[in-house]
């Protein structure tokens, strides 16, 4: 659970000769259970995952009242319609991955004065079916939203299914590194040790500390 993988993110800095403390573990609590959620809480870990809107803003601001400052990501496909609640309710978005997206934030950041962390999503694996900047087009994007005045610190990927995870985490760790970006969000259950140890400075970790899902009867959006 937590603990456990806490210990295995010190090892694996470690084993990478990394500094203690050096990357930070997302507790990613969509579509958990309340109850899973306060344990984690309870243990003393302030920085979680969601990955809907809808699901998140029912859920956080009675845990922020209830435990004080938390850092709440948001690290699913972010719908431009919901952007302007999501600026409001996230420290951080992962999913940053097309200019009429860059478009809406950075008007919000405009009229708000303050804009949520940002990091552009690529898509390592070429894959039709999921989002994110194609990795051709990842340094052009990366530029657009720093014209816009983006505070984008990283990029994020998720590797294809039942692949081998560490090429696509050494192509966005490359990526960030010829852009001048320090923060990669990459790495969850099955494989953050192999991020780890190529870079990541934000890991992805839900069921190995929460248990299993269960989507039945879930809100989405």
């Amino acid at each position: 659970m937590l603990e456990t993988i806490q210990t295995r993110i010190a090892a694996a800095e470690a084993a990478a000769g990394r500094a203690p403390g050096s990357v930070e573990l997302i507790a990613v609590s969509k579509v958990q259970p309340l109850e899973r959620v306060v344990a984690v809480l309870e243990a003393g870990h302030r920085i979680f995952g969601e990955n809907y809107v809808q699901e998140a803003q029912g859920k956080w601001p009675d845990l922020r009242e209830r435990f004080g400052p938390l850092s709440v990501h948001m690290i699913g496909p972010l719908q431009t319609n919901k952007a302007k609640v999501a600026v409001g309710l996230f420290e951080a978005i992962h999913t940053l991955d097309r200019p009429s997206l860059a478009e809406k934030l950075a008007r919000l950041a405009q009229e708000r004065g303050a804009c949520p962390r940002l990091f552009v999503q690529v898509n390592t694996g070429e894959e039709p079916q999921k989002a994110g900047v194609l990795p051709a087009d990842a340094d052009g994007f990366v530029a657009a939203c720093r014209a816009m005045d983006l505070p984008v610190e990283g990029l994020m990927c998720i590797p294809p299914e039942g692949c081998d995870s560490a090429p696509h985490f050494a192509l966005l760790a490359a990526i960030a590194a010829r852009n001048g970006l320090q923060g990669l969000s990459m790495g969850m259950s099955g494989d953050f040790e192999a991020a780890i140890a190529v870079g990541a400075t934000h890991v992805r970790v839900g069921s190995a500390i929460f248990g299993a899902r269960d989507y039945s009867g879930q809100a989405r959006g």
